[in-house]
């Protein structure tokens, strides 16, 4: 399986409604899962990065890719605050999360946060900081060169989406334990995690590995977007969105004296493609 080179960002869902997006995600979801079984027959590993400013929803979008993967050959990776021998030992921290064969890893924040949080929340020193943004892009190649399949997502939400979501934390008692005064004090810093944002595009993004910037202000749109862009960068069909194909609608055909039932249009097809063969 190799990564396809694509020009833009697809995103033909603004405005989807309620019902249509839970259609398009069945239908996208059904697509992840025939690229997993792909890596898992073909040994290949892939790691999908997610970054993002506090409540883009990268939880969320991670949530709605791997809802019906298969777990044995899934992780998502959400680390911790590091120790002091991880925070100096980097690239190694997260070598150790890498996937392995047949494996999809997501990570729910990454090395990047090394070019993100870190600096704009004082947690690591200049030189560090330095040190991660020359490095980075070597390492990931060399990571790609040895058969890692990687792909880096950026959710990109305004100030006014970022607040709306905070309110939202904290006015919900199930959800306000994800509020901390660590998020207050990064809308303070709004600007100057901006100027680390845009330093981390122009400096670790290339051909082999380029950031995928999703507008994500409306989380359906978003993790549809995600959801679509990689289905096209591995998939082995052209997928196109917005059918309105109900996966959970079923079919029914006899091939060969035995009946089949419960299918999908793809397997509708297949089949009948195989029973009009028999009639040559």
């Amino acid at each position: 399986m190799k990564l396809k080179n694509l020009s833009h960002i697809d995103a033909p869902y603004v405005g989807i409604s309620s019902e249509d997006y839970q259609i398009e995600k069945r239908r996208l979801q059904v697509e992840l899962l025939e690229i997993q079984q792909r890596l898992i027959k073909n040994q290949q590993r892939l790691a999908v990065i997610f970054e993002g400013r506090d409540a883009a929803g990268k939880g969320s979008t991670i949530k709605r890719f791997n809802q019906y993967l298969m777990p044995r050959h899934t992780r998502v990776v959400a680390l911790d605050i590091p120790t002091e021998k991880e925070s100096r030992y980097w690239f190694r921290r997260y070598e150790k999360e890498l996937p392995r064969p047949g494996q999809i890893t997501f990570f729910d924040r990454s090395w990047y946060s090394r070019a993100l949080i870190e600096p704009t929340m004082g947690y690591c020193s200049e030189s560090r900081y330095r040190y991660f943004m020359n490095k980075v892009l070597e390492w990931e190649h060399n990571l790609i060169d040895n058969g890692l399949l990687l792909v880096k997502f950026y959710l990109s939400i305004d100030r006014d989406a970022q607040l709306y979501r905070f309110e939202y934390r904290l006015n919900n008692p199930l959800t306000y334990w994800k509020f901390s005064s660590n998020d207050l004090e990064s809308m303070e810093k709004w600007e100057l995690f901006t100027h680390y944002k845009e330093q981390m595009y122009a400096h670790t993004s290339s051909a082999d590995s380029p950031w995928v910037v999703v507008a994500a202000n409306k989380k359906k749109e978003a993790r549809l977007t995600s959801m679509l862009h990689l289905v096209r960068l591995l998939g082995t069909n052209e997928f196109e969105p917005m059918t309105g194909e109900d996966i959970t609608t079923t079919h029914s055909i006899k091939v060969a004296g035995v009946k089949f039932r419960g299918l999908s249009l793809r397997q509708l097809a297949v089949l009948q493609d195989i029973k009009n063969k028999e009639k040559k």
